[in-house]
C-alpha cells in the first residue's frame, strides 16, 4: 500500500512519448573459451522494485546475497521504490532489466500499448485487506463497509470492485493518509492495509485489529510480479530464464530462513525494526506458498488466474477491453491450461 500505486498513470502517459526511443542493445553473454582464456564476462543487471526494501522483497535480496545470479553470470543491482517510481516505463524504456509491480498494473500497462511480460509472481494471495478495530465484532468486509469510515487509497483496483461489491453507501470513505494513528484512535475508523504492514504496526500501538484479506472477496491480483520487456526476452532468453531460476532459489531460501537477508534489508529500511521484519516475513509467508507452489515452484502463474483478473478489470471499467493474454503469457513462465475459447 502506501502509495505504491502513486505516479503509474502519470509513468504510463510518459511511455507514449518515451516508447520509442532507442535502447541500448544488450551483448550477449561472453562464452568461456579454452583454458586460460578471459573468464566470461559478468552482466550487470538492474532490478527496480516498487517499494522500499520490505519482506516482501526477500527473496531477491536473498538471491543477490546468496550468490544465486553470480552463479548464472549476473551481478544484479536491486534499486529501491517508493511513491512515484514508474517501474513500467523503466522497464519499457530498457533503463533497467526486470522490474516488480502488481497483475493488475501489469494489465493496465498492456492496456496502454506497453509491450512488457510477467516472469514470476511472489504473492500468489494478494496481502491487500481491510482492517477495522476487531471490538466492532465484523465478520468480513461486507460487515466493515456497513457503517464508520474507511481510509482506501484513490484508484485501487480492489477499492473499485468493493465499491461494486457492496456499495459505499453506508460507510463514509475519507482518502488513506498512509499511516495508523488515526486507526489506533477511532474504535470506527477502518482502513486498507497490507497484512504485513499496518496491521503489525496498529498492535505495536495497542490496537486489536480485525484483518479481512481483498482475496477472499474474489479480487486476488498476483502482487509482486516480476516483470521485464519483450525486446529482452527476444534477445536474451536464456539470461531471463536465469534470471527467474536465481529468484525462485532466493524465495526459497528467504522463506526457509529469512533472518540474514532482513538484517540487510533493515540497514536499507530503518523504519522498520528487526521484530517488524520477523513478523511481517512470517504473516507473509502462507500468501507465497501453496498447494500450487508446492506443486508447481515458487512464483507459479496461470493463465486462468489473468484472465479473470482481465476480466473483471474490464468489468470495472478500469481497461476498455479484454487482453489478447497469449500474446504475452508465455509458457515458459505461465501455466497455460486448457486453450480458452476465443473472446466474441
Amino acid at each position: 500500500m502506501k502509495g505504491r500505486l502513486a505516479g503509474v498513470v502519470g509513468g504510463l502517459v510518459l511511455l507514449v512519448v518515451a516508447g520509442a526511443c532507442s535502447r541500448a542493445k544488450e551483448s550477449a553473454p561472453q562464452a568461456a573459451g579454452d583454458a586460460g582464456s578471459p573468464a566470461p564476462q559478468v552482466a550487470q543487471v538492474k532490478l527496480a522494485l516498487n517499494w522500499v526494501a520490505e519482506p516482501e522483497f526477500g527473496g531477491f535480496y536473498a538471491a543477490r546475497d546468496l550468490g544465486h545470479f553470480k552463479r548464472r553470470g549476473m551481478d544484479v543491482s536491486i534499486q529501491g521504490g517508493g511513491a512515484g517510481v514508474p517501474v513500467v516505463q523503466m522497464v519499457a524504456t530498457g533503463q533497467v532489466e526486470f522490474g516488480i509491480l502488481g497483475a493488475d498494473e501489469l494489465l493496465t500497462a498492456r492496456a496502454r500499448g506497453v509491450d512488457v511480460i510477467p516472469l514470476f509472481a511472489v504473492y500468489q494471495t494478494a496481502p491487500q485487506a481491510l482492517m477495522t478495530h476487531a471490538s466492532r465484532g465484523a465478520k468480513g468486509i461486507k460487515d466493515l463497509l456497513s457503517s464508520g469510515t474507511v481510509a482506501l487509497e484513490p484508484g485501487q483496483p480492489y477499492a473499485a470492485y468493493l465499491k461494486k461489491k457492496y456499495g459505499f453507501d453506508k460507510v463514509k470513505v475519507v482518502p488513506y493518509d498512509g499511516g495508523v494513528a488515526r486507526f489506533v484512535a477511532d474504535k470506527d475508523f477502518s482502513q486498507q492495509c497490507f497484512i504485513t504492514s499496518e496491521p503489525i504496526a496498529a498492535r505495536r500501538q495497542g490496537a486489536d485489529p480485525a484483518v479481512f484479506l481483498v482475496a477472499d472477496e474474489g479480487f486476488n491480483p498476483y502482487i509482486a510480479v516480476v516483470i521485464t520487456r519483450r525486446e529482452l526476452w527476444k534477445q536474451q532468453p536464456a539470461r531471463v530464464k536465469d534470471f527467474v531460476e536465481a529468484v525462485r532459489e532466493g524465495w526459497r531460501a528467504y522463506l526457509d530462513d529469512p533472518a540474514a537477508t532482513n538484517a540487510v534489508m533493515g540497514k536499507l529500511n530503518t523504519s522498520m525494526d528487526a521484530e517488524t521484519f520477523a513478523e511481517a516475513a512470517r504473516a507473509q509467508k502462507p500468501l507465497i506458498e501453496n498447494e500450487q507452489t508446492r506443486a508447481k515452484g515458487l512464483g507459479t502463474m496461470s493463465r486462468e488466474r489473468w484472465d479473470t483478473l482481465a476480466r473483471q478489470l474490464v468489468d470495472l471499467g478500469l481497461i476498455d477491453k479484454m487482453p489478447a493474454l497469449d500474446d504475452f503469457l508465455l509458457p515458459e513462465f505461465v501455466d497455460m491450461g486448457s486453450p480458452a475459447p476465443a473472446t466474441p
